[in-house]
């Protein structure tokens, strides 16, 4: 049997198989991206938090929630008190009315 010649690969179908290539690599240099991203920001330290937090008398805490420089805690007579990260010094109080 003779075999037959090899036969030149059409101009699209060429362009469309680097096309190809050339997708995948993006989309794995992009996961590899993104999960470098994912790596360094959670690998950070989390915030330092207060052992203790002194809250006035009467007060229960109800719900807990933090920023960068602040936390602050929702109590169970509807007052949220904010303190400063730094010196646990309290910053703010916020009244709730209905």
């Amino acid at each position: 049997m003779e075999k037959a010649p090899l036969q030149d690969e059409p101009q699209n179908l060429k362009m469309l198989r680097r096309l190809v290539t050339v997708l995948t690599a993006v989309m794995i240099a992009g996961v590899v991206i993104i999960t470098a991203m994912f790596v360094i920001r959670f690998s950070s330290r989390p915030a330092p938090l207060p052992d203790q937090i002194m809250l006035p008398s009467g007060e229960t805490a109800a719900a807990f929630t933090q920023g960068r420089d602040w936390y602050a805690v929702v109590t169970d007579g509807d007052t949220i008190l904010i303190f400063d990260r730094a010196t646990g010094a309290l910053r703010q109080t916020i009244e709730l009315t209905n």
